[in-house]
């Protein structure tokens, strides 16, 4: 990291010293909020400027606007792809905060193939009439907008005939339910489209491109330059449950505690590859699918390990399944210091156990980060010769099933 008196530094400090308490419409202003925006949202940053923003933003205790799809998926969208008016209409609420945004992609039937989906949009005059259903929307019920991908070409290949659509959430004919979590919060939800009319200004892009766009969109969600917790990027990080357990005295739980280090320090190695390539000019590669994949098997190591610590206190309930680890709330609430040291005792840290199972599910499936890896990296076919399998099959009098569920496993 650059030294403490260089010019980029200082000037973060400088505005900081005039905005103690800044407001999230200056943050927004001065291009803190997402600095590698370009202006007039941003400060074109390149990472290394990006790294000292935070750093100092941390250092001074400034929280920055909560609006984690709005800023990270739907922002960089609408930067790609968005007419002047979108990006002057939405993407300054965007970055104070003041309009949430929802991501409407994944369907009951079209999850992990997401291009499969069956959410249909049709032109009607001056807008497009969406019936469908959509599931898992983080947020949908507290959002003003939503990214939408529907179907507006029912004879095109799956990868083509989606559109893009801007949504308001609290348009005419949409129904959101609520989805339960197992602990005791409500942040996903099931959101259905009974002849809703989307104005057709809110299409991004051009009508039947909205896979391509999608792909933007998902490329920006496995993307981070910052280190964050062990659950999406919120919580503890490895280092600090190793912190919170304190002194750990028997062989095994030691053994594991050198393992959550170990893979810790891999990942920070990982980051720090794919900082080095932006600093390069270059764009992520397969990394991030890697690093996304090691990440969220690691969040339930180190959650498994911190509840095996705490021994029976860890079936101690009390919070309220929002507070600490659900993306773009609050940090991991540590809880009381235990007798004998250790801070894992608090009630939050059960949360976090039990939304770590998420972990390996949404942003993408690690079985589609292992498919994404195997046909980047390693070069292996996208699928098996079904003919071959079904001929071997024969000869060996074995059946298809069988041989389908062995490939298929």
């Amino acid at each position: 990291m650059p030294s403490d008196d260089d010019p980029r530094r200082l000037a973060v400090q400088e505005w900081l010293t005039a905005h103690r308490s800044p407001t999230p419409q200056q943050l927004a202003e001065a291009g803190y909020v997402a600095p590698h925006w370009p202006a007039p949202w941003g400060l074109d940053a390149d990472p290394i400027h990006q790294l000292i923003i935070d750093a100092e933003l941390r250092a001074a205790g400034v929280r920055l606007p909560v609006n984690p799809i709005g800023i990270g998926w739907a922002g960089p969208t609408l930067l790609y792809a968005g007419t002047p008016e979108q990006q002057h209409r939405y993407l300054n609420p965007i970055l104070t905060g003041e309009e949430f945004w929802c991501q409407l992609f994944s369907e009951p039937s079209s999850g992990s193939d997401l291009a499969n989906l069956g959410t249909r949009a049709v032109r009607d005059g001056d807008h497009f009439i969406v019936n469908g259903q959509k599931i898992w929307t983080s947020g949908a019920h507290i959002a003003a907008f939503g990214i939408l991908l529907a179907r507006t070409d029912s004879d095109a290949p799956k990868h083509r005939g989606i559109s893009y659509f801007i949504c308001p959430m609290d348009a005419d004919g949409i129904e959101i339910r609520p989805i339960g979590e197992m602990t005791g919060g409500h942040t996903f939800n099931e959101v259905f489209f009974t002849d809703v009319r989307i104005p057709a200004e809110n299409l991004v892009g051009d009508e039947h491109d909205g896979w391509r766009l999608a792909k933007v969109t998902l490329g920006n969600e496995r993307i981070s330059l910052s280190s964050g917790g062990v659950l999406w990027g919120n919580g503890p990080t490895a280092l600090d449950v190793i912190a919170a357990a304190g002194r750990v005295s028997d062989p095994t739980l030691r053994q594991r505690y050198a393992q959550i280090y170990i893979e810790h320090s891999i990942l920070e190695l990982i980051r720090t590859r794919t900082l080095t390539a932006r600093l390069k000019g270059e764009q992520p590669g397969p990394e991030a699918s890697v690093r996304k994949l090691l990440a969220d098997v690691h969040g339930q190591t180190v959650m498994n390990l911190a509840r095996d610590t705490i021994g029976a206190e860890a079936m101690l309930t009390g919070a309220d399944g929002m507070r600490g680890f659900v993306p773009g709330t609050d940090s991991a609430n540590l809880g009381p210091e235990r007798p004998g040291g250790g801070t894992l005792a608090g009630p939050s840290w059960n949360d976090g156990f039990l939304f770590s199972a998420a972990l390996t599910i949404g942003g993408g499936t690690t079985e589609v980060q292992r498919n994404i890896i195997a046909e980047r990296v390693l070069g292996l076919p996208r699928d098996v010769d079904v003919e071959r399998a079904q001929s071997w099959s024969s000869v060996s009098g074995r059946s298809s099933i069988a041989v389908g569920a062995e490939a298929s496993g």
